[in-house]
């Protein structure tokens, strides 16, 4: 193993970091419950489950990872493990946990609970599993460390492991609770009712209440073994768009509002809000189903090409957010390894045209397109596949638009796919890797199966996966010449179609202090206080 920890700068700066929250005298939290309005997007409260926006922010109030990301939104800095190492051929991974750090019951929080829930994660075949492909086997040499280890250099693995979805878990609470981590876990699991109503970790908060439709309620951990929360209760209320989001802010009945757009934002005049646009890794997506069911006509490569071609991209960032927004050339946020001088999007209705001709449907053919009926980031799905129907109608191509609720978005594209879609996408960590699994048409990817790309010839694209494999082996300036190829590809496969990473607007009430964007947890609550 190689000799020395890493950065021993980080090592001391979080021994540092551990005596602080031993030695400061707990301060009591403001009592009054702080409320966040947003469009809950919830399917599980389980961190193996879970896999939504506001998943993140939850997750990461309840549940600690062994790493996290720093206010820059790229750097690493210790959270569960107060040092760690590398090896030189980035396959083994070893982290020395804080010594007092406890669950919210005060259970030890041990390496056996780590090695758990990492293996877990990965056997539960779930949305997130992605994150721990790699990990091949867990070591616990003792009970303050654990040792991971991936079959293949991975030089990335190390943010992965600062996703909210790698939180980690009381292991004895939540067996005795149904909960898994063997290789059938998927199946055999039975506790995600119970994680519904409970938590089973040790940050910050934990769960109160989750009532589905209404709120999300989170209290205080008054055994957290850091730095307390500053507020007593949180309640995440759940509220459909941005006009009611600001008009509760307006009123007094919201503290903090993340899905306000650009517009109802220009018309607010209140001296009592703070609204401030930022840039942001979220991006809106669309989504064509290669092999769903409903499909009219199939969606070769000349296709999807006149589709991605039809798009009015200048005109769509002008209609969902006012301008403020972004291109984004493939599904990997701008600024992120291997996004630089890509190709931009453009519309061209006479290449659109083309294609369909040369796919033999001159005179275009209809699409079912369903979608979550959501407000995300600022833009309204709903109104967004409208303007592109708009588009693609000026080259014949029909759509016949239905919004869904999330959940059965989720079930319909899982089981026989959707023709055309939409969705959203915000980080789980910095890194490329995680858009490569998710979006490339390498078999095996969350999108592949979603598209249910193996039912089409021609679709998957071993490629992208053999390109993968070397940007995990090879040093951060090599990588991210490898990740750019792979981006290429990405935009080639026309099966992802990005059409805006808007800025994010961050409203909350005069006096509320430490709202930020964060890339792994969309809002970091720990961080959440009033003056």
């Amino acid at each position: 193993m190689q000799a020395s920890w890493l950065r021993t700068s980080l090592a001391l700066g979080a021994a540092a970091l551990s005596l602080a929250a031993l030695t400061e005298p707990l301060r009591a939290a403001d009592t009054r419950p702080l409320v966040v309005a947003r469009n809950m997007d919830i399917v599980s409260l389980d961190p193996a489950r879970s896999f939504c926006d506001t998943c993140q922010i939850y997750l990461s109030a309840a549940y600690q990872t062994l790493v996290t990301l720093g206010p820059d939104n790229k750097t690493l800095v210790p959270h569960l493990a107060t040092a760690w190492e590398v090896s030189p051929d980035q396959t083994r991974f070893t982290f020395k946990i804080a010594p007092n750090a406890v669950f919210a019951d005060g259970t030890p929080v041990t390496a056996a609970d780590v090695a758990w829930s990492l293996m877990r994660l990965k056997h539960m075949k779930a949305d997130a599993s992605f994150l721990m492909d790699a990990l091949s086997a867990v070591e616990t040499p003792d009970d303050k460390t654990v040792v991971l280890r991936t079959a293949q250099a991975n030089s990335e693995f190390l943010q992965m492991l600062a996703s909210p979805y790698a939180g980690i878990i009381n292991r004895k609470l939540a067996e005795a609770n149904g909960a898994r981590s063997g290789e059938n876990a998927g199946s055999t699991d039975q506790a995600d009712a119970w994680f519904f109503a409970n938590s089973a970790g040790s940050g910050p908060y934990k769960l109160a209440l989750y009532r589905n439709g209404d709120q999300l309620r989170l209290v205080a951990n008054e055994k957290f073994w850091g730095t307390p929360a500053k507020i007593s209760e949180v309640i995440v209320k759940q509220m459909p768009d941005a006009v009611s989001q600001l008009q509760a802010l307006q009123a007094g009945a919201a503290d903090v509002a993340m899905q306000i757009d650009s517009d109802t934002a220009a018309s607010s005049k209140d001296p009592n809000l703070v609204l401030e646009s930022v840039p942001s890794y979220n991006f809106i997506y669309l989504a064509l189903g290669v092999g769903a069911k409903a499909n009219t006509v199939p969606l070769t490569k000349p296709v999807r090409e006149a589709i991605a071609a039809a798009i009015d991209y200048q005109g769509l960032i002008e209609f969902t957010v006012g301008g403020k927004g972004k291109f984004q050339p493939v599904a990997i946020p701008n600024g992120f390894p291997g996004s630089h001088d890509l190709p931009a999007p453009k519309q061209d209705l006479a290449l659109a045209k083309a294609k369909l001709a040369e796919a033999g449907q001159p005179n275009g053919f209809a699409m079912k397109a369903a979608f979550p009926g959501v407000n995300s980031y600022g833009v309204d799905l709903s109104l967004m596949m409208q303007k592109l129907q708009q588009d693609l109608g000026r080259v014949g191509i029909k759509l016949e638009l239905e919004p869904v609720t999330f959940a059965v978005w989720r079930e319909r594209v899982a089981s026989e796919g959707i023709p055309i879609t939409a969705s959203y996408y915000a980080p789980d960590y910095f890194g490329t890797v995680q858009y490569v699994q998710f979006f490339s048409m390498m078999e095996g990817s969350s999108w592949s199966k979603r598209a249910h790309a193996t039912k089409v010839e021609g679709v998957i694209n071993a490629r992208e996966g053999e390109l993968l494999k070397k940007a995990l082996a090879a040093g951060p300036a090599d990588s991210d010449k490898i990740f750019r190829e792979i981006a290429l590809e990405m935009i080639g496969d026309k099966v992802i179609i990005p059409v805006v990473s808007p800025d994010l607007i961050l409203a909350a009430r005069k006096g509320v202090t430490g709202v930020r964007y964060s890339a792994c947890c969309n809002l970091d609550l720990s961080q959440v206080g009033r003056q």
